[in-house]
């Protein structure tokens, strides 16, 4: 009697412990995609507005709408890490045109953008920048 009291604990716990599994699992399959930051998106002028459109067709398809991120896909650029002081312009430039070694976030490596020209790459730095500034990345 004994032994089909512990066999029947264990199998229940194992049957817990497979659909708290998969409930985990399903959560984070939802969440894929989702903004990893709440951005706050200043008005536009000028180059940042033109940089709008440039991040979106470059950009947004990896590092999600303003630049917030997606989880389980890339990084958000509207976060300290891409601070000016920590990475200037030219590392987005450089990461745009050479593709860069994952080495902040946990996402892979970052493949070289094909097809974007200096002047779009000028104005996604300046629309990045406006952002960040306006949610008190200096």
């Amino acid at each position: 009697m004994r032994n089909i009291i512990v066999v029947s604990v264990v199998i229940g716990l194992a049957v817990a412990a497979y659909f708290w599994s998969s409930s985990e699992k399903g959560a984070q399959m939802e969440a894929a995609g989702a903004a990893m930051v709440d951005v706050l998106v200043p008005e536009l002028e000028g180059l940042a507005r033109e940089g709008r459109g440039a991040y979106e067709t470059f950009c947004a398809a990896c590092h999600g709408i303003n630049a917030a991120g997606q989880l389980g896909v890339a990084p958000p650029l509207i976060h300290k890490i891409y601070e000016p002081s920590h990475h200037g312009d030219m590392a987005f430039v450089l990461a745009a045109r050479r593709g860069v070694q994952s080495h902040h976030w946990p996402f892979g490596d970052m493949p070289p953008v094909a097809d974007i020209s200096d002047e779009e790459l000028g104005q996604i730095i300046t629309y990045v920048r406006t952002v960040q500034r306006a949610n008190g990345i200096n």
